[in-house]
């Protein structure tokens, strides 16, 4: 099956935690970050996943907000920290690509003002920002 969607990670279940209807699995992927994808517990169920399972979590670029600062006092679950590669830059939107620590790089498209007022430039520190419920993942 082929996918438009940019963001693709390896990783493997480190945690489940199930509640009556949602339920939040954490994935290690590459480079030692962890990513959270918040599903239903019949999603779980019907992938059979379990800790330690090899998984493939998927983001959408347009699912992906960047900071160039502080992160503290979010409620988003996922900050993914990284050195931004390039930056393409049209009409509208952006497209950012950021190296992750020791792992995979990650897309995310953003408006053009967003990164003009960041001021993104290669080489800059940044942190993806995800939040659980954008993240979905396939059983490999």
């Amino acid at each position: 099956m082929v996918l438009s969607i940019r963001n693709r990670f390896a990783g493997t279940v480190s945690e489940i935690v199930g509640g009556a209807v949602m339920g939040t699995v954490a994935i290690s992927i590459p480079g030692g970050q962890t990513l959270t994808a918040t599903v239903t517990m019949d999603a779980i169920k019907d992938l059979g996943v379990n800790i330690g399972d090899t998984v493939e979590a998927l983001i959408k670029s347009t699912d992906i907000s960047l900071a160039t600062g502080g992160t503290s006092g979010l409620s988003i679950r996922n900050k993914l920290r990284g050195t931004l590669v390039d930056v393409d830059s049209g009409g509208a939107m952006s497209v950012a690509r950021i190296a992750l620590a020791e792992g995979p790089e990650i897309t995310a498209a953003i408006t053009r003002a967003a990164a003009e007022e960041l001021a993104l430039r290669p080489g800059l520190p940044v942190t993806a920002l995800i939040k659980s419920t954008e993240v979905s993942f396939s059983a490999a």
